[in-house]
């Protein structure tokens, strides 16, 4: 690689994220790159993207000779629509290109709404080590003002298979949402904690730009306080049954963390292969971003042709402490002030003044290696992180 301004002492360990976009039916909070699949009606065009796939990565694959995978992420969209047999292939395919760490955490992203007994096993047969299941409610009627496209019952059948196909999975939840009490909640976490998933996601509902809730604004939203002490709530809970909320959304029981989200947010690298995937990558005087074609059918066309990558840019060395800064305060525990030169290449004076005003407003406190959000930090995280953007 030409000479750049960064100087990386070691590159930081490398993901690989899958992108398969498609779902039964896009939810009206939803603001990924997911297409429901109308056309002609034959389903997902599984093999196609597949070749394109592994056309996508056979191009990338210069940008990280000899560097070993630690994590891969198959997600969506519902990766669930496709077969085992599909998925099968998928991870052989890249078993067949890539170095995987012998203990590579494989997961998939898996809907109840697509779930049919012993599909799970045979996902697991495929290569799948873990499984991340998007149930958000045990309420009907929540799930019917989310647009989900399972009840009750379906999610329930699907985290039992999980909980006995896989030796670890995730449960999604959702709370703040339209007429939700905390009694409401109360019994969606009754629900999901008498699951005994290893690892709960929960995820506040934003009304995200572009998308249908952001034109559409659903009624009787929980305020502001309420969605707080819904908050609270699940951490409590979650705590009583073993669960360490161990960044901003994520809460795991002893060794159950999700290794692949924890190299995002300890800024590791990662390869980003499918419709509108993106990926950071780090050379050792650059840090590169790219993202992929995000129209299914254009990404084909073009990764196939060898030329999947739409935009592909480095990282201004003045932008490089507010993305580290972004992923890592998202950690309970923080991260170290060695860990920041590592994976940047700055010293740790690009972000003293930054931790000085942090700390004075009780948004983070410090030693002399390793630097946290407080608790006040983790409940205010826009703030604290706001501290850390570039000056104009």
């Amino acid at each position: 690689m030409r000479p750049g301004p960064l100087q990386l002492a070691a590159l930081p360990p490398l993901s690989l994220y899958v992108h398969l976009p498609w779902c039964l039916r896009k939810c009206p909070y939803c603001d990924f790159n997911s297409h429901e699949w109308r056309e002609g009606g034959d389903g997902v065009p599984e093999q196609r993207y597949l070749d394109a796939l592994m056309a996508d990565l056979d191009a990338a694959l210069p940008l990280i000779w000899g560097r070993s995978v630690h994590t891969i992420f198959i997600g969506g969209g519902t990766p669930s629509l496709f077969s085992p047999e599909s998925i099968e292939r998928l991870i052989s395919d890249v078993r067949a290109r890539l170095k995987l760490m012998p203990e590579c955490e494989i997961t998939l992203e898996a809907n109840p709404g697509t779930f049919e007994r012993e599909r799970f096993r045979a996902y697991r047969a495929a290569g799948v080590t873990r499984l991340s299941v998007g149930v958000q409610s045990f309420n009907d009627a929540h799930l019917k003002a989310l647009g989900r496209v399972h009840d009750r019952a379906q999610a329930i059948a699907a985290l039992e298979e999980a909980a006995s196909a896989f030796d670890t999975f995730n449960l999604d939840l959702m709370y703040a949402l339209p007429g939700q009490s905390i009694a409401d909640l109360d019994a969606d976490l009754t629900q999901a904690l008498a699951l005994a998933p290893p690892h709960l996601s929960v995820y506040h509902l934003t009304l995200e730009p572009n998308t249908y809730f952001a034109k559409y604004p659903p009624k009787a939203l929980p305020p502001e306080d309420e969605a707080y002490a819904m908050l609270d709530r699940i951490t409590e809970r979650t705590a009583a049954h073993g669960m360490q909320r161990y960044e901003i959304s994520a809460y795991a029981k002893e060794g159950h963390r999700c290794a692949h989200n924890l190299n995002y947010w300890q800024f590791g690298d990662y390869l980003g292969i499918g419709a509108g995937a993106h990926s950071k990558l780090s050379f050792a005087h650059r840090i590169v971003r790219q993202v992929r074609f995000r129209d299914p059918r254009l990404y084909m066309d073009n990764a196939l042709a060898a030329n999947a990558v739409a935009q592909n840019e480095e990282v201004a060395i003045a932008d490089l402490p507010f993305e580290f800064m972004l992923n890592a305060l998202r950690l309970k525990d923080g991260f170290t002030l060695a860990q920041f030169g590592e994976r940047t290449g700055l010293a740790v004076t690009a972000i003293q003044r930054g931790m000085e005003e942090a700390e004075k407003k009780g948004l983070l406190a410090r030693d002399l290696w390793h630097a946290w959000p407080t608790e006040k930090g983790f409940d205010f995280l826009s703030d604290l992180q706001e501290i850390f953007l570039p000056e104009a």
